[in-house]
């Protein structure tokens, strides 16, 4: 299942000694049932602090329970594992300022943790094992506490090998007590591409695109010799995103389903809809388009943005947007087109709000070849925008990889290789962010937001082929921090870099 066909060399811009370094520390794939590659061997971080909650502070507990599963996606059913019995798992919800003590019960059968994803939690509550706490192992319970400081639009998933490619992700909604609100009701959309129990495994996959190959194999200098994959699929062919992804899906879900059986939105004519949509896929960039209607997009990654109008939108692995849509009268499709890949159809859910047939599996929405938005260049609410300051210091983070062998990269080696980034405490940081692939890369940082050179707020965002973003932060979150691609097989074959605090 795994398509190494279309290209055999996707060169980053790496020089000849950077490519050695990647070369020299590959090798680095988890083995069979999910086993971390994170983190140096035998390491110990310890247990998390005990942390309570401030006198007058709402708690919210619940307990997460990660297991192995059978699961209907409409049709097709799989072994999987999942967050109970449901994919993806039950919406986990609370408000700015809450504290939340959430338990996870892990009854699988290998390590796993929670990352929660976009959230400025305690560092010891980020979940990556070897950096910020020990793996959780099978059989065991671990207590995350965290107090959630900003409202939005995020996710919670495993941050353990290739196990955000199962069924282990839900969402995690932080509600605003200050939005005036001016919508009747809401949608929580999760995009997925599907592989686990189709005949293999994530973790199979991994070890096939990792297996055999040698540095021998890769071409130096000239771009023009690169096979940059298909530019299709889209309706739309200015999109910059370059190579499309690494692994060809059987499936692609919304909520879960396939377009078989699609899952539906009951709702009445004239109702404004706010559309929560995360995408929690491993591998495939989504173009999102509802039939009929235009949306106005009002938030990206949990931040306020200035009202964008759209017929559709571009959304990134572990990127979220929220739109509004006010709603006509029949029967809708929400289509979640993957880009540049043709095989496995595409994703799709059904709003109903009046009589009229169901649109077929493969329909293309008019609104695909539209505009179709890229969210980078949103502009941000003002209430959005850091404070305006020039960077204490500067590092420099550059993405690289190749296709054979199959390595990623940062700063020209591997995770556990390469130099961490450094900040000290109260300074901004300028991540001076190069992509230097032909493949789109979603770049995330765990415990903070950045701003975009617009002051546009994200914690995830695309980077096209040879593109640069610097990106600023704010250190005020003490600790030992991850930086990824959010492409998770690049990310496990090294596209990682830790960012910590010297002070």
């Amino acid at each position: 299942m795994t398509d190494l066909s279309r290209r055999r060399v996707l060169l980053g811009g790496l020089g000849l000694a950077a490519t050695a370094a990647l070369a020299a520390c590959s090798r680095q794939a988890p083995a069979p049932g999910g086993t971390t590659s994170t983190g140096s061997a035998g390491s110990t971080v310890g247990p998390a602090p005990t942390v309570g909650p401030a006198v007058g502070q709402k708690v919210v507990r619940e307990t997460i329970v990660a297991k192995p599963a059978t699961l209907d996606l409409g049709g097709p059913t799989v072994n999987t594992w999942a967050y109970g019995d449901a994919l993806p798992g039950r919406v986990l919800r609370a408000t700015a300022g809450d504290t939340l003590e959430i338990t996870l019960d892990n009854q699988l059968p290998a390590d796993t943790t929670i990352h929660w994803h976009g959230i400025r939690v305690a560092n010891h509550a980020d979940g990556v094992p070897g950096l910020t706490q020990d793996p959780v192992t099978p059989g065991g319970r671990y207590v995350y506490r965290f107090t959630a400081p900003d409202p939005g639009t995020y996710f919670f998933h495993p941050h353990v090998g290739v196990q955000l490619d199962r069924g282990l992700y839900a969402p995690l909604i932080i509600d605003d007590p200050h939005e005036p609100g001016g919508y009747d009701t809401e949608w929580v959309v999760i995009l997925d591409d599907w592989i686990d129990g189709t005949g293999t495994t994530p973790d199979q996959v991994l070890k096939d695109l990792t297996a055999g190959g040698s540095d021998g194999g890769m071409e130096m200098g000239s771009m023009s010799r690169m096979d940059h994959g298909s530019m299709g699929g889209m309706g739309s062919g200015a999109a910059p995103w370059g190579d499309a992804g690494d692994v060809t899906y059987p499936y692609f879900l919304i909520n879960g389903k396939v377009p078989a059986a699609p899952d539906v939105l009951s709702a009445r004519p004239g109702q404004r809809v706010r559309l929560r949509i995360i995408n929690a896929a491993s591998d495939t960039i989504f173009a999102v388009a509802l039939g009929g209607h235009r949306m106005t997009v009002t938030h990206t990654d949990g931040w306020p943005v200035q009202p964008s109008d759209t017929d559709a939108l571009y959304i990134g692995m572990g990127e979220r947007y929220d739109a509004i849509v006010t709603l006509k009268d029949g029967a809708f499709p929400l289509v979640a087109r993957p880009f540049g890949k043709t095989a496995g159809g595409q994703g799709l859910a059904l709003i109903r709000s009046g009589g009229g047939a169901a649109p077929a599996a493969d329909v293309t929405p008019t609104e695909l070849g539209g505009r179709v938005l890229i969210g980078s260049e949103l502009t941000p609410a003002d209430s959005a925008r850091l404070a305006d300051r020039a960077p204490d210091a500067t590092e420099r983070l550059t993405l690289q990889g190749s296709m054979n062998p199959y390595l990623w990269g940062i700063n020209g080696a591997t995770y556990g290789k390469n130099k961490p980034l450094t900040v000290a405490a109260g300074q901004r940081l300028r991540i001076d962010a190069v992509n230097m692939s032909m493949m789109t890369h979603p770049l995330h940082v765990h415990g903070h937001t950045f701003a975009l050179p617009s002051g546009l707020r994200k914690d995830t965002v695309l980077m096209a082929p040879m593109q640069r973003i610097p990106i600023d932060l704010d250190a005020d979150n003490k600790g030992n921090w991850m930086i990824h691609c959010h492409n998770i097989y690049h990310a496990e074959a090294g596209m990682m870099i830790a960012l910590k605090y010297t002070s």
